[in-house]
């Protein structure tokens, strides 16, 4: 829909009038900018003018730095003006970082004029970076100092504008124009969401070619949904298998598609599996506490994977935040001397939350408070923030090259699974996240034996002695693979730590078809993380059949495979994926 005088209007002429056109397209994507600080991103140019007016006040004390930051920076500049005004733009003076792919086009280099906004970006990023970087503070308002200097940077790119875009230009001269039309159609989609397409969501549907994997829905309450999906092998292993998914994510990260699903590898191992499909949270479930994702979730589904299979013990999966959900679980169900879970495998979980990764810089008493405030006014804490934030790590990917691809270039992103996930998000509780953010990020109160009372009972890592599989991932910012090593210290049982390559998603969602990248195993245990990494042993390709061998010798004899889902007690509500996870939060 437009509005008279616009140029997308019937009466306006585009080819008559680009540049009326571009300064329009800028107007609207600062539209898009506004509509990311109402979703949480307001931080990126208020922290940066807070920490550098700090800054700036403190380096009274000693100039020294900044005057040689800035005469550095000078001198570069007159060498860039220099190069320019003699014909030598092919003497560069600022280069790319390797793996810096916005400005690969070949107008970047062969234009004098682009050439130039180029390399004066990235020398004033360069100055910027510097002096950040000296700034001497303490760890934490070190590393807010550097990122919100980073997210300054990466916004204030050349390539996120039309008018200093050169593909942009080129493209809307190509296509007539076309591409800035397409371009602002998407925009103005988008903003309507909230949110931008990181892929074509058109593409896919839960239950038809996402989330497919043949199950049921057998039980539900106000937590959870509960899949039992169907057998694809004559027997299975006696003792069924139960996957904890985070409950900050939907489960069918665990099931995109059929290749690449780790739910199907499960079941096609003969694993009789379930998995906790948690509830997309409103303001009405905003009571709901990290004691009933315990008690009301992990140990209720525990309960009734057990009835339905009749087996005394299950081994559980879980993974991030959904690790940590299941540790303590495990602490309470050691507590009151219940063996009902037989092993446990934990997917990039932080037990110990000393090193919280990259999220470090939106954790601080200030900004804690902050969010807590407006979570409990609310009831919740918006998915859609949660996903901003998360995305802020890692902008220029996440965030600025949708911005330049989807709304300058006018293209459509193509289809992802995984990105179809990541734009899926879900709330959380109120009085969850308050507990979730200040006891263990804020107080690590899990390493603390009886710092916690979770379900009546005090928490007590020390009397976990099941075996235990942690599955980590070497590039993983959200949960420092060092990290999440010292669950294997604080769990007493006998573990295996594997290490995989890749970062937090993409190192799980590995899968055995592919056989892509590689993992460590058989490091040295009980001398910390770097000791472990030295002694391991690198292996190609995928971990997932080396921890289905490891859960074998832990899944009992093998039986019958189940006939139907569920029994007489817990019948089938709906097929999978279910109605808890179709609940989007648009």
């Amino acid at each position: 829909m437009t509005k008279k005088g616009d140029p997308m209007d019937n009466n306006s002429n585009l080819l008559s009038n680009p540049q009326e056109f571009i300064d329009y397209l800028n107007t609207e994507t600062q539209k898009v900018l506004e509509m990311f600080s109402a979703s949480g991103c307001d931080d990126i140019f208020t922290k940066f003018t807070q920490s550098w007016t700090e800054l700036a006040n403190r380096s009274w004390e000693d100039p020294t730095v900044w005057i040689r930051a800035i005469t550095d920076y000078q001198q570069s500049q007159m060498s860039l003006w220099t190069n320019l005004l003699t014909g030598k733009s092919s003497e560069s003076v600022a280069e790319p970082a390797r793996g810096d792919r916005r400005f690969q086009a070949e107008e970047w280099s062969q234009n004098p004029v682009f050439d130039y906004i180029k390399q004066s970006y990235l020398l004033s990023s360069k100055l910027l970076q510097e002096m950040a970087a000296n700034a001497n503070l303490s760890d934490q308002e070190q590393k807010k100092l550097e990122f919100y200097t980073q997210q300054y940077i990466d916004a204030m790119s050349p390539t996120n504008f039309a008018i200093t875009n050169p593909e942009v230009l080129q493209q809307a001269l190509e296509t007539k124009g076309q591409s800035l039309v397409d371009g602002l159609k998407n925009l103005l989609g988008d903003a309507e969401k909230g949110r931008i397409s990181m892929t074509d969501e058109s593409a896919f549907v839960l239950g038809e070619n996402i989330a497919t994997t043949e199950g049921s829905v057998v039980f539900e309450n106000e937590m959870f949904q509960l899949i039992q999906y169907k057998p694809t092998t004559e027997e299975t292993y006696a003792r069924p298998t139960m996957i904890v998914p985070p409950c900050i994510n939907k489960f069918y990260i665990l099931d995109l598609q059929e290749n690449n699903s780790y739910v199907k590898y499960c079941v096609d191992q003969g694993q009789t599996t379930f998995v906790i499909s948690w509830l997309n949270p409103t303001i009405e479930q905003g009571h709901i506490t990290w004691d009933d994702y315990v008690e009301k979730g992990i140990l209720k589904a525990t309960q009734v994977v057990q009835d339905i299979t009749k087996s005394d013990k299950v081994n559980a999966v879980a993974w991030c935040v959904g690790g940590t959900l299941l540790t303590t679980a495990l602490a309470v169900m050691a507590a009151r001397k219940d063996t009902s879970i037989a092993s446990a495998t934990f997917f990039t979980t932080l037990l110990d939350f000393t090193d919280p990764g990259d999220l470090c810089v939106f954790i601080d008493e200030q900004q804690i408070k902050k969010l807590e405030d407006k979570v409990n006014n609310q009831g919740y804490l918006s998915g859609r923030e949660l996903a901003t934030s998360f995305n802020m790590l890692r902008s220029n990917d996440l965030i600025w090259s949708y911005v330049v691809n989807n709304y300058l270039k006018g293209q459509t992103p193509p289809p992802f699974d995984i990105l179809y996930w990541n734009s899926d998000s879900t709330n959380l509780p109120a009085g969850m996240y308050t507990y979730y953010i200040n006891n263990m990020y804020m107080e690590n109160g899990l390493t603390k034996k009886d710092q916690l009372t979770i379900c009546g009972e005090k928490i007590d890592l020390g009397k976990i002695k099941i075996p235990c599989y942690f599955l980590s991932t070497i590039e993983d910012h959200i949960a420092p693979w060092k990290g999440t090593f010292e669950g294997t210290e604080l769990l007493k049982g006998k573990n295996e730590f594997v290490l995989g390559a890749s970062g937090h998603v993409a190192g799980v969602i590995n899968p055995a078809s592919k056989n892509r990248r590689n993992y460590w195993i058989n490091g040295e245990l009980g001398n910390g993380a770097d000791s472990w990494l030295e002694s391991a042993e690198r292996q190609e390709g995928s971990w997932w059949p080396h921890w289905a061998e490891w859960l074998k010798r832990r899944a009992g004899k093998k039986v019958a495979a189940p006939t139907a889902p569920g029994n007489d007690e817990h019948s089938v509500i709906e097929a999978a994926p279910g109605r808890y996870v179709a609940v989007r939060i648009d």
